[in-house]
């Protein structure tokens, strides 16, 4: 009698392994981070008991009773509507106007050359102007975001257009597509990967921007916090901020995913 073949690990089981070998490199991280306090004997960087003592302070108050006890619910909602406000505003622009620029050779001779000479300049470089165009504040703060976001956007997606096949072309108008039906059934299902790419890189470099794009003279927000505790040398306020971004940002990196496979679902070899 033939033996028995093993039993293929459940969805669950693969999914726990998958989320302890993510954990083991943090985990180390961490470690390694409490012994070199220990050994040093800094008090320059807290360990990393002290910081999350002040995330909880932070998030619910209790323990240091200052101006940031209990503040995060309203430093995070204001990053979130700046982070997102310009993120989308990036996506609304760069989508269409990538997918135009991959797809009419006109309009890429037309925007290409100063597409490329504005792309290499920095988003800080941009400060002084934003605050001359929409002076101290918010919508400064969502300009930069929306520029930081815009040129993976804009990029990735008239990568994903000139890769096309341009046998997917001859076939679609052979069967009579043409115009915006072609655009509907061959160059967006065909560039989605590329854009879901580029949105993810753009979400990315939104929260990587907001601490700049709040040091417009916004009293609230994560990178308001941030540049506080530089300010007034609270290490442990700046390694909340930052680890709060980055949990933040991994979420919002976890949703693009899910929505790129659900969307692309018809092509396993482009799920993550």
């Amino acid at each position: 009698m033939a033996a028995a073949l093993p039993a293929a690990p459940s969805r669950l089981a693969q999914r726990g392994r998958a989320i302890a070998l993510a954990l083991i490199v943090p985990v180390l991280l961490l470690l390694f981070w409490d012994a070199m306090v220990r050994w040093t004997g800094t008090r320059l960087v807290p360990s990393p008991y002290g910081v999350a003592i002040m995330m909880w302070d932070f998030a619910f108050g209790g323990i240091y009773d200052d101006a940031y006890s209990a503040s995060l619910p309203i430093h995070f909602w204001k990053s979130v509507q700046r982070v997102y406000g310009g993120f989308l505003c990036a996506a609304v622009l760069g989508i269409p106007l990538g997918l135009l620029i991959g797809r009419i050779p006109l309009l890429r001779a037309l925007l290409d050359p100063t597409l490329s000479l504005l792309r290499p300049i920095p988003v800080t470089a941009w400060l002084p102007l934003s605050m001359i165009f929409f002076g101290l504040g918010p919508r400064s703060a969502v300009f930069l975001v929306f520029l930081g976001a815009f040129y993976p956007i804009l990029l990735n997606t008239v990568f994903g257009v000139k890769s096309v096949d341009v046998r997917l072309f001859e076939a679609a108008e052979m069967l009579g597509c043409s115009g915006p039906q072609l655009f509907r059934a061959v160059v967006l299902p065909a560039a989605l990967p590329s854009i879901f790419n580029g949105l993810r890189l753009g979400a990315s470099f939104a929260w990587i921007l907001i601490v700049v794009g709040e040091m417009t003279g916004v009293p609230e927000g994560l990178g308001a916090v941030i540049m506080d505790g530089r300010t007034l040398s609270r290490t442990d306020l700046v390694i909340t901020g930052m680890i709060i971004i980055g949990i933040t940002g991994f979420l919002s990196d976890r949703i693009l995913l899910a929505l790129s496979n659900y969307f692309l679902r018809w092509s396993p070899q482009h799920h993550a």
